[in-house]
Formats: C-alpha cells, sequence, structure tokens
C-alpha cells in the first residue's frame, strides 16, 4: 500500500470584513462549492479557528469535489475522531476512488489512532471493490487482534471481501464461525458459490437454512440472486402471502428480465406498497418496455401516491429510454414539484434524460444549474455531447472536468473517445486512451479497446483496427469482435468482415447481427446459395433481424412505425404524403440508394423497400400532423441507412423544417440540407 498522497492545501484570503460563524460556513459548504470556492472556505475555517468542529470538517470533507483534496485535508487532522474517520472511510468506500480508504486505514495504524467496528465494514467494502486481498488479509488480522472478529457485521464484510476476491474457502471458514446469520450473509454466501460455479454448495447451503426454518427470507435471497424457480415455488408453499414476500418476488423477477411473471403477482397482490410499485416500474423501464413504465407511473400518481426517489429515477430512465421529450418535459416540472430537483441523483439522470430526447439544451441546462456535481454529472454531460456529435465539447467538458479536479473514471473515458470516434479525431482518441493508461492509471476494459477499434475502423484505418485487436492484453470479446465488424460493413471490405463475423460467432452463435453481415456479404458477392444456408440456420434457431421501428411523439402521443408500416390510421394519408415528398426531391435530383437491400429482388422492388423504411413513414406523419416550425423528432432502433439519411437532409432543406432522428447509438440533427454528423456516422 504506497504513502498516504500529500498536496498543498492552498490557502485563500477570504477577504472578508469580520469572520464567518460556523453556521455560515456550513450554508455556505451545504450549497455544494467548488474546489475553488472550497479552497476558499477552508482557508476561512482555519483562519477563524473552527477546525476543531467536527461537523465542519466532515462537511468539508463529503462536500468537496475532489477526493485527492479530501484525503489531503483530512491527512492534516491532528487527531480524528473515529465517528469523523468511519463517515470518511464510508464516503470513500462507495467512491469512484475506493482505494483512498484504504490509505485513510493506513494512516490510522501507522499513528495509533483509535479504529472501532463500526469502520470495518465500509473499509472491507473498499477493499472488495477493489480486490486488494492482502490489506484483506492485513484488515482481518488487525480485526482479530481487537477482538472484533466475532462481530456480525464484521463477519458479515470479511464473507464478502474474501467473496470478491474469489477466495471462497477463506469465505465460508469465516462464514462457519459466524454466531448469528442474518438474510444478508446467507445471501452473500450462497450468490458467492453461484458465481463461482459451485451449485452443489450453493444447494447444500440452501438446505441448511431451510432447516433454520427462514422460509421467507429464504424466499427473499433467492429472489435476489435470480433464483427465481426455487423463490417460486417457496412462494407457492407459504401461506398467507405478506406484503414483503410478494414485493420480494416482484422485485426478483423484474430484476432478471421475467417482466410477466413480476406482473402476475403484482396483479394479484390486495395491498401495494410504494417498494413493490417502484419495483414494477423499474423491471419495465429495464426491459425495453418504457410506455408500461410510464403507464404504471400514472396509475400510481391516480391513487395519490407519492413517489420516491427510486420510482423517479426508474421513470426518468424510461423516459430517456422512449426518447418522447415533451414526456421528458413534464417529467422534469414534476420532479422539481415534489421536491427532487435538489438530488443529485435526479439531476444526474435529468442530464441523460434529455440529452437521449434530443434535447442538447436542456440538458447543459440542467448541468450548469447544479449546484453540486460529481464525477457522474460531468460523465453524462460528455455523453450528452458524444451522442450528438459534439466532439468539441465533449473534449471542452473533459478539460473542464479535470480543472474542477473531479477524477474521471472509466465511464467517463468511454463517453470522451466515443466522441473522438464518432468526429474521426484519431490523433485526439490517440492521445486520450494514452493519458487515461499513463496519467490517471485507469486500465483499459474491453469498452475502451472496442472505442479504440471503432476509432480506427470508422476512419477506414482497419489495420490498426486489426493490431489493436491482435495486440490488446485482453481476449477479443463480441464487443471487440462487433466494432470490427461494423467498420467493416462501413468500409465495404468483406474478405475482414467476414473474419471477424466468423470470430464474434465462436464466441455467441446465435448473433444475429453477425449472421445478418455475412448473409449480406454473400448477397453482395451474389452467392445466394449461401445467403438461403444461413437464413434456414436463422430460421432453424428461431434468429431473425432486428425489425426496423420509429417513433414519433405528437400531442402527448406517441405513434410507432415499421416498415412498409400500413397499421396506422392515418396510412393512406401517410403515404400519399410519402409520394409528394419523393416526386419534390426527385426534382433536385434524389434516387433512391438501394445498396442496403441485399435480398435477391428485381431493382423496383427495392427501390420500394428502401421508401418504406420505418422512419420516412414517422416523418410524413410528422410533416402531415406537425406544426409548420416545429421540430420532427424521431426515434429509430436501428442504425440509419445512407438512403434515409441523404432523404433526411434534403426534406429538412425543401421543407425548411428541423428534424432530429435518434438512431441506435447517436443522433443526427438535420437542417437546412446538412447533418450534424457531417456525413460521418
Amino acid at each position: 500500500m504506497s504513502a498516504l498522497p500529500q498536496p498543498t492545501i492552498s490557502l485563500v484570503s477570504p477577504n472578508l470584513k469580520s469572520l464567518p460563524t460556523p453556521k455560515t460556513l456550513l450554508k455556505t459548504l451545504s450549497s455544494s462549492p467548488s474546489l475553488t470556492h472550497l479552497k476558499q472556505i477552508h482557508a476561512q475555517i482555519l483562519r477563524s479557528n473552527h477546525s476543531h468542529s467536527h461537523t465542519l470538517i466532515l462537511k468539508l470533507l463529503l462536500f468537496s469535489p475532489s477526493l485527492p483534496y479530501s484525503l489531503s485535508i483530512f491527512s492534516h487532522l491532528p487527531h480524528p475522531l473515529p465517528s469523523l474517520s468511519t463517515r470518511f472511510v464510508r464516503h470513500l468506500s462507495r467512491s469512484s476512488r475506493p482505494e483512498f480508504a484504504l490509505f485513510v486505514y493506513l494512516r490510522l495504524r501507522n499513528e495509533g489512532i483509535k479504529i472501532d467496528r463500526f469502520t470495518f465494514p465500509p473499509l472491507l467494502k473498499a477493499v472488495a471493490r477493489v480486490e486488494g486481498l492482502a490489506e484483506g488479509k492485513e484488515i482481518h488480522g488487525f480485526g482479530f487482534k481487537l477482538g472484533l472478529d466475532s462481530d456480525p457485521f464484521v463477519q458479515t464484510g470479511l464473507v464478502g471481501m474474501y467473496l470478491a476476491c474469489g477466495r471462497v474457502l477463506e469465505a465460508r471458514l469465516v462464514f462457519d464461525k459466524m454466531s448469528y446469520r442474518d438474510i444478508v450473509a446467507w445471501s452473500i454466501m450462497i450468490d458467492g458459490y453461484c458465481l463461482s460455479g459451485l451449485f452443489d454448495d450453493a444447494l447444500e447451503l440452501f438446505e441448511e437454512m431451510k432447516r433454520a426454518n427462514i422460509e421467507s427470507a429464504l424466499m427473499t435471497m433467492y429472489a435476489s440472486c435470480g433464483c427465481m424457480e426455487m423463490a417460486q415455488k417457496l412462494f407457492n408453499q407459504m401461506a398467507p402471502k405478506n406484503l414483503v414476500v410478494s414485493t420480494a418476488m416482484v422485485s426478483g423477477y423484474s430484476r432478471h428480465r421475467r417482466i410477466e411473471d413480476a406482473r402476475l403477482i403484482f396483479d394479484q397482490m390486495v395491498e401495494k406498497d410504494l417498494v413493490c410499485w417502484s419495483a414494477m416500474i423499474s423491471g419495465y423501464a429495464e426491459s425495453d418496455q418504457p410506455q408500461e413504465a410510464l403507464r404504471l407511473f400514472n396509475e400510481l400518481q391516480s391513487l395519490g401516491m407519492r413517489p420516491d426517489q427510486v420510482t423517479m429515477l426508474s421513470v426518468i430512465s424510461a423516459c430517456a429510454h422512449l426518447g418522447v421529450l415533451e414526456k421528458a418535459k413534464w417529467i422534469h416540472v414534476y420532479a422539481d414539484k415534489n421536491g427532487f430537483g435538489g438530488a443529485l441523483p435526479i439531476n444526474n439522470a435529468l442530464i441523460d434524460m434529455y440529452a437521449k430526447c434530443g434535447s442538447l439544451e436542456r440538458a447543459r441546462g440542467v448541468f450548469e444549474k447544479m449546484t453540486r456535481r460529481n464525477v457522474i454529472s460531468w460523465t453524462s454531460m460528455i455523453n450528452a455531447f458524444a451522442i450528438h456529435g459534439d466532439a468539441n465539447n465533449a473534449l471542452s467538458f473533459f478539460h473542464k472536468m479535470k480543472e474542477a479536479h473531479v477524477e474521471p473514471n472509466g465511464v467517463t473515458f468511454v463517453g470522451v473517445l466515443y466522441a473522438c470516434s464518432h468526429a474521426g479525431l484519431v490523433d485526439e482518441g490517440q492521445r486520450i486512451f494514452a493519458s487515461m493508461i499513463n496519467e490517471h492509471k485507469i486500465a483499459p476494459k474491453h469498452e475502451h479497446y472496442g472505442c479504440m477499434v471503432d476509432l480506427f475502423g470508422r476512419a477506414n484505418l482497419l489495420r490498426e483496427a486489426l493490431e489493436i485487436v491482435e495486440t490488446m492484453p485482453l481476449a477479443p470479446n463480441v464487443v471487440i469482435w462487433g466494432s470490427l465488424m461494423a467498420a467493416c460493413q462501413i468500409h465495404g471490405e468483406t474478405e475482414l468482415g467476414e473474419f471477424a463475423a466468423k470470430r464474434l460467432l465462436e464466441l455467441e452463435p446465435d448473433h444475429d447481427g453477425a449472421l445478418v453481415l455475412l448473409s449480406n456479404i454473400y448477397a453482395k458477392e451474389k452467392k445466394w446459395q449461401d445467403v438461403g444456408e444461413l437464413r434456414h440456420l436463422m430460421k432453424e434457431r428461431g434468429i431473425s433481424k432486428e425489425k426496423g421501428c420509429s417513433r414519433i411523439e405528437l400531442n402527448n402521443e406517441v405513434h410507432e412505425f415499421l416498415m412498409a408500416d400500413r397499421n396506422h390510421k392515418q396510412a393512406d394519408k401517410i403515404y400519399e404524403k410519402l409520394d409528394e415528398v419523393i416526386s419534390q426531391l426527385k426534382l433536385v435530383g434524389y434516387f433512391p440508394n438501394t445498396r442496403s437491400v441485399l435480398v435477391d429482388l428485381e431493382e423496383e422492388e427495392k427501390r420500394e423497400v428502401v421508401l418504406w423504411h420505418s422512419e420516412k413513414l414517422a416523418l410524413c406523419y410528422g410533416l402531415i400532423n406537425g406544426g409548420k416550425d416545429s421540430c420532427i423528432r424521431i426515434v429509430k432502433n436501428l442504425r440509419v441507412c445512407e438512403d434515409c439519411h441523404t432523404f433526411m437532409k434534403l426534406v429538412s432543406k425543401l421543407y425548411g423544417r428541423e428534424i432530429v432522428v435518434r438512431d441506435r447509438t447517436r443522433f443526427h440533427h438535420y437542417k437546412d440540407g446538412l447533418c450534424s454528423c457531417k456525413d460521418y456516422w
């Protein structure tokens, strides 16, 4: 374990006529100042001789936007109270830098400062997060010397720590010594066995739990671990089924995407509390059924129940997934009116929601009004710029984030690299990737290497992309091969694309994207027999290409369209409008691009297939029903094809309309015949 970092503390003169009171300083701290202002407050605390105030110092530690600065403050405290140390360790154990909690422990040990039993659980949680087995063993030994190894909370922490470090045997030894085991301890141990593939041991421990006659706890544990068959069996045996048990079943099924089973139990419940409603709404939000989540939220309101923060986060997530701006605005107003506006997690979620609903301005507005920001706030804003193709602002905010002494994490770098990739900033992307490793000491994961493969691939530097795949220290996964495969598809590199698709299929034989790409490659080469064999294989396995679907929101109602869809009540008018638009576009040289239609059809049939794409139908619906100057916003589940991209650009110019399309990976803002992606997508 390295020595505690000792950055210099800036003592900025407060320039005040009179020294502030502790109450004034506390109020100032509660407004979540920037690092510069926090340093000034710190200087005022020292200057006005309030550094003995436990409450002030704790606030200073917890509200600092820079973890290294918090650590430096703590290192200068002469004799920190155990309660202060514990709170700080807990704060660090939950932060983006859990290893800092170990630095605090090191100082406490070296200086002989008292450590009580409340410090050990968060400390062990930090060890588990960094998988620091050596440090964990040392802490275990120290706890033994203090006589804390018999404390049930410390023991539970030790079990979790050993399991996180892959030491199942040591975890079980601690577990067996526990004189009292609550449901958390049982769950952690059984879950550890399951994650390690030791299912017989998990079942044996389950039988031991059954003998303890705690059926409801067992059922809850199985639901939380995803063993829903066993949870259901216990649930059916139990009578009567109380609220806690039923809620656990709803939560378990929802979390593991068995949404119909969850809803069945939910509908059978006579009594439902907010936890149960939240579990069901969250289940819909996370199971690609955002409209159901919002419907259920409306039902919750109609019953006069007030949502909590957990519910609101699920609702905001559902709205983000749906991509409907008007609903997003309403949810934002609702959150503010009901007292959620000051909550950091809510504001972070609102940034993401507005970005995914196509409004960068509103996302940025939320960010600018926030009195407190953390790494998630900055990362959400960077990701917002990235998916909208605004690489300049993404990079600018990345540098501002570092200037504010907020340490970026691995997710931040995914967003920045994504921005570089979709803007063709190869050199900048390489520099940022190097800084992540050398400056910020973050080991790249698959998603980072995937971004680099995508960065080179989009720029048609396929040899460099392949070199990344071949030299990366991790075994290439589906994401890596998928990135290379997609790049080959964009640039028509069939040989390497076929190679990447086959490698991907070795890892995931039923991957629809790889099978479709292979089929398309064979179709381009007119190898119709190979195409037929592949499609027969897909049919046998029940694999189908994901169908294109586009959504448009008008007058608080969401309308969905599939390719060649004629189910809409205004279908006749939509196709009439489409014919009119096509006629107008042909006058300025438009001709349908059928290169994306890789089926054995006559050219005229191919043109019809292209012209009936779902986003064109949604666009025409918007032209018919939207206001003359209103922006048309469309959400598409697949990547926009070349023909639709050209089509949207021309319509934006001829009809004088702004069009925003969110496809699978990014946004396209069409205006005056141009697209925000600059035709690089």
